[in-house]
């Protein structure tokens, strides 16, 4: 069982030591991928806004920048989002993004997309949210022609490009892996299309994991695709939004048990929320390395590497 951790982006709040720090412990200590979560703003609620699932101050720093500052303090350890929400970016700048961060990290990188829930947030970017999801397969399929051909022709809906190229390749190249977010219908269906994994959001409804699971092994059958090589990674617990949800990092045995469903559904990968170990009590990069390492000890000794 491989087991990422979802990166805090409050250790800022130690300055970039503090970042450095926490990043090379994850790496030491001995966890496979530091994913990051992505949100450019987050709006305030308004007389025609709800409030948003997160605080609107709530800190967050830019996905892939913080990654590229990692890539260049770690050695081994992967690299990925989780999520980032392609259809409010550029596709081909974020392919560039991507293809030289997998380069400058020697190939450790693991694109993992979603089309987000934020209209605000597209609005203030200047792109349209309700078509975000046909975007969002196109841009998927956009991105595979930048990682892979010398020479890119592309007439898409929305993207084009005429006799273009982007050099140098990275080290993964056309291998370069895009999992997908997301539990909707449409979601499950573009995972078993076009992606190399799906990142879960928590369940613990066991049923509907596995509906979701066979969702996307009948769609990637549909379009001609080996469902097995399908990856699979689901967050063990849903972000705290009370007491009672921040009590599941404070005991090791919550977490354990959470890892053995998650395994026994199917998952090779699970992830580990840093974020919510902070709001469980964990208040500094010290803290937090010290229950990560408490923590791996005990989910290598259960599961092993």
């Amino acid at each position: 069982m491989k087991i990422s951790i979802e990166f805090p982006s409050v250790s800022y709040r130690e300055g970039p030591a503090g970042v450095m720090k926490l990043a090379r412990a994850i790496e030491t200590i001995g966890y496979d991928q530091i994913d990051m979560f992505d949100h450019v703003v987050m709006g305030f609620p308004t007389d025609t806004r709800a409030a948003p699932i997160y605080p609107p101050q709530m800190p967050i720093l830019e996905a892939l920048v913080v990654l590229s500052y990692i890539a260049a303090v770690t050695t081994r350890i992967g690299l990925g989002t989780e999520v980032l929400v392609l259809p409010q970016r550029q596709p081909t700048l974020v392919a560039k993004q991507v293809s030289t961060l997998d380069t400058l990290s020697g190939g450790r990188m693991r694109l993992g997309v979603g089309v987000g829930w934020q209209a605000s947030e597209y609005e203030a970017l200047g792109e349209d949210f309700h078509n975000r999801g046909k975007r969002m397969d196109e841009a998927i399929l956009f991105l595979r022609h930048w990682f892979s051909e010398s020479k890119v022709d592309f007439n898409g809906e929305y993207y084009q490009a005429v006799a273009m190229a982007m050099e140098p390749k990275s080290p993964q190249g056309a291998k370069l892996p895009i999992w997908v977010g997301g539990g909707t219908p449409a979601a499950l269906k573009r995972v078993g299309e076009l992606a190399d994994g799906w990142l879960g959001t928590a369940s613990l409804n066991e049923s509907s994991t596995h509906r979701a699971i066979e969702a996307i092994h009948r769609a990637a059958e549909a379009a001609g695709r080996d469902p097995a090589a399908i990856g699979l990674q689901q967050m063990l617990d849903r972000p705290p939004t009370d007491d009672a949800g921040r009590q599941f990092y404070k005991n090791d045995d919550h977490v354990l048990r959470r890892i053995a469903e998650v395994k026994s559904q199917g998952f090779q990968w699970g992830s580990l929320n840093a974020t919510a170990m902070f709001q469980a009590g964990y208040r500094s990069v010290d803290a937090l390395i010290e229950k990560l390492d408490s923590m791996h000890t005990r989910i290598r000794a259960e599961f092993g590497k």
